[in-house]
């Protein structure tokens, strides 16, 4: 299994160079082309009760354009000398950012996008990532805004057995064979350990025979894993924490927290999530 084909998502109104850069480094090491895709969503606008005229919202659309083509422009101008072809793709009509990314992902081996610290606030020009992750059937690596190069020699794999978490190691081992230091990493309650310890042993073996050789450890939880998850990842200097997204209901995690969301608001590594 390979990564033959990065999507990157790239922003409206912003520079992009940071990611576009870890885009561009990926893209060499693994051989790819990218397809870049951006999008906004143009719709009826009404002010006191009243409808933005036409004019005003031609207005609004050619500088949605502009917008567009600068982005296309910057992610041209970052890739050209790195990725084995370049692709873009983008609308102003879409309905929805993120069904738009998810459908035209089909081409796409992993998905890249910038996690910002108002992707909750402009749904209209970002694409919610936790909703990127649920439809896209891809895996997402998220890179937060302030990451500028992430330590991707040195990766954290999050296990649980679990289906989101076995669909996340398989979707990750292109960037996991890239890794010259991978630990794997249970956190389980005490009278659990034991029981951890075979299942991350497994993990290591099925590793191994792709290739990818692994630290295996059971820790004991305590009891505050997304805290955990983040301090051992800091602590290792790892630039990726590999993760199953949304094992529980994507409402329970919003409700009362959970790894996918403490991953999504991360400010120092990148997550590559799967569900």
């Amino acid at each position: 299994m390979v990564y033959a084909t990065l999507m990157v998502h790239v922003e409206l109104g912003r520079s992009n160079a940071p990611l576009l850069r870890i885009v561009g480094d990926l893209a060499e090491q693994l051989h790819a082309s990218v397809i870049g895709i951006a999008g906004s969503q143009m719709m009826a606008m009404n002010y006191n009760d009243s409808y933005i005229s036409v004019d005003v919202q031609a207005q609004i659309r050619d500088l949605e354009m502009q917008d567009l083509k600068k982005a296309e422009a910057e992610f041209r101008d970052t890739l050209r000398a790195n990725a084995g072809a370049l692709e873009w793709r983008s609308t102003l009509m879409c309905p929805s950012l993120p069904d738009y990314v998810a459908k035209e992902a089909r081409r796409a081996d992993v998905v890249l996008t910038t996690v910002a610290a108002s992707d909750m606030l402009d749904t209209v020009r970002l694409a919610d990532a936790g909703e990127l992750i649920m439809q896209i059937g891809r895996p997402v690596l998220c890179v937060p805004a302030s990451v500028q190069k992430p330590n991707l020699d040195n990766v954290v794999l999050a296990w649980k057995d679990t289906r989101e978490a076995r669909r996340a190691a398989f979707d990750a081992l292109p960037l996991l064979k890239l890794a010259k230091h991978l630990v794997v990493i249970e956190l389980a309650a005490e009278s659990e350990l034991s029981d951890a310890r075979n299942r991350i042993d497994d993990v290591g073996i099925w590793l191994k025979r792709h290739g990818v050789t692994a630290e295996c450890k059971a820790l004991r939880s305590i009891g505050d894993e997304a805290s955990q998850l983040s301090a051992i990842a800091h602590k290792r200097g790892a630039g990726v924490v590999v993760a199953g997204a949304y094992g529980h209901s994507r409402f329970s995690e919003f409700v009362f927290g959970g790894v996918t969301r403490a991953l999504l608001r991360s400010t120092e590594c990148c997550s590559l999530l799967s569900h």
